[in-house]
C-alpha cells in the first residue's frame, strides 16, 4: 500500500450535516463525506484490492468504492482531516493478514485436575441426599 498515491486518489464531497448548531447547521456544509475506489487504485496491487474488496464486501458500493462519513466536528477542515485518517486506518488494518489458527489441546494435568474437581462436587451433592431407608 503506497499511502502518498492513496491520498491522491481519496475524493471529498462536503455535505449539509445534521445535529446541534442551530442556525449554522442550515448555512454550512460541513459533513465530509470520504471517497476512495479500490478498482481504479493504483495505490494498491491486485491482491490487495482482492483482500479488501473481500473483507470490505459489506460496506463497498457497487462500483467498487468505499465511502466514509465524518461529522464529529463542526468544521469541515477538522472532519476532512478525520475523514482521512478513518479511512487510512480502515484500509490498513484490512489489509494486515490474519494468522491461521492453531488448534491445541488441554493438557493431560488439566484434564485430570478437572475430572478430580467433577467427582468431588458429585461426591458432595449424594452426601447431602437424605439416605435410603431399605
Amino acid at each position: 500500500m503506497r499511502t502518498e498515491i492513496i491520498l491522491k486518489e481519496l475524493r471529498f464531497k462536503a455535505v449539509r450535516s445534521s445535529g446541534a448548531g442551530g442556525q449554522h447547521v442550515n448555512k454550512t456544509s460541513s459533513k465530509v463525506e470520504v471517497y476512495f475506489n479500490i478498482d481504479a487504485s493504483e495505490g494498491l496491487t491486485s491482491s490487495e484490492k482482492i483482500l479488501l474488496k473481500t473483507k470490505l464486501a459489506a460496506r463497498l458500493t457497487s462500483e467498487g468504492g468505499l465511502i466514509l462519513q465524518n461529522s464529529e466536528s463542526r468544521s469541515q477542515h477538522r472532519n476532512k482531516k478525520m475523514g482521512i485518517e478513518r479511512m487510512m486506518t480502515l484500509l490498513q488494518k484490512n489489509l494486515k493478514v490474519d494468522k491461521p489458527r492453531r488448534k491445541t489441546k488441554p493438557s493431560k494435568g488439566a484434564i485430570e485436575k478437572r475430572i478430580k474437581a467433577k467427582k468431588k462436587t458429585a461426591l458432595k451433592k449424594t452426601n447431602r441426599k437424605p439416605p435410603d431407608m431399605e
